[in-house]
């Protein structure tokens, strides 16, 4: 018997740019007592809150329409948007990076003295649920940069455990004059990596990794430059397949299958009643956080 949960929507960005040794990813490191992958190294994201959903985002985003967003995530119906303004909204509470505009146009600047404490205040306010992001937008003079955002690609974590997403991630530019600072709550170290050196310290056993933080390093990684990524993400986002990973009890242990793998088509969604997941201690966790 499974869990029947329903997963819950969640929407995940990878902020990229350009390093000395070549497209680097800020990753940030889940609190060591988190009761989700803690001590994980994780890209900025969570559960789409209510507060993502209301119908008047149109106005404080700009580059996509509601409609727009929905056909892209090929959703039956409206609230595509909402995954966009959380994953904003999440970059902001985890990272301190507020993807939005200016009403001149730039991306807002958050290295000077007055708007650092002013945008800190408005962070805590966001993440404490004290206010809106969007509310926060209108006192600003803000819009959600929401055309900078790319899907990139999606995750379903299978049947099984007590916390089951239905993720979205996401890949954007960082701002160039915005210094990312993990929130010391949920997030304890903030780090810009290339995704080769990460896997391969997740190899080591250094860094701690979830298997579609992995798959998307991977992903990821087969771009030089941040300009590669960005482009090819926004002319591919059209046709982003859902991946649903599947596990399999192969008699030597459980073993996670994707789309495409020998034996996927044949295996359950579900994992088996009473089965450790393979992996990281306690079984890889397949989605995101929250």
């Amino acid at each position: 018997m499974t869990s029947g949960l329903v997963p819950r929507d969640a929407a995940t960005v990878m902020l990229v740019r350009d390093g000395e040794a070549g497209l680097e990813v800020l990753m940030l490191r889940r609190a060591l007592d988190a009761v989700f992958v803690g001590g994980a190294y994780v890209f900025p994201g969570g559960a789409v809150d209510d507060g993502d959903r209301h119908d008047d985002l149109d106005p404080v985003c700009r580059g996509r329409s509601d409609a727009e967003a929905s056909a892209l995530l090929h959703l039956d119906g409206p609230g595509g948007l909402a995954f966009w303004v959380a994953a904003i909204r999440e970059c902001f509470e985890e990272a301190g990076v507020l993807l939005a505009y200016e009403p001149d146009g730039d991306i807002v600047r958050l290295d000077e003295p007055g708007t650092t404490e002013r945008f800190a205040a408005h962070r805590r306010a966001v993440d404490r649920g004290e206010r809106r992001l969007v509310e926060v937008c209108a006192e600003e003079g803000l819009r959600l940069a929401v055309d900078r955002i790319h899907y990139f690609s999606h995750w379903i974590t299978p049947e099984g455990p007590p916390r089951r997403y239905d993720t979205r991630f996401f890949v954007a530019a960082a701002p160039e004059r915005q210094t990312p600072l993990h929130d010391e709550r949920e997030t304890i170290e903030t780090r810009w990596i290339t995704p080769a050196d990460a896997l391969a310290r997740h190899a080591k056993g250094e860094l701690d990794l979830i298997l579609p933080t992995i798959k998307n390093l991977e992903a990821i990684g087969r771009f030089a430059t941040a300009d590669e990524l960005l482009t090819a993400a926004e002319e591919a986002a059209g046709d982003v397949p859902a991946v649903l990973p599947r596990i399999v009890d192969d008699g030597g242990g459980m073993r996670i299958l994707l789309p495409g793998d020998p034996g996927y088509d044949d295996a359950g969604d579900a994992i088996p009643d009473g089965a450790p997941l393979p992996g990281r201690p306690g079984g890889p966790a397949l989605g995101s956080r929250r």
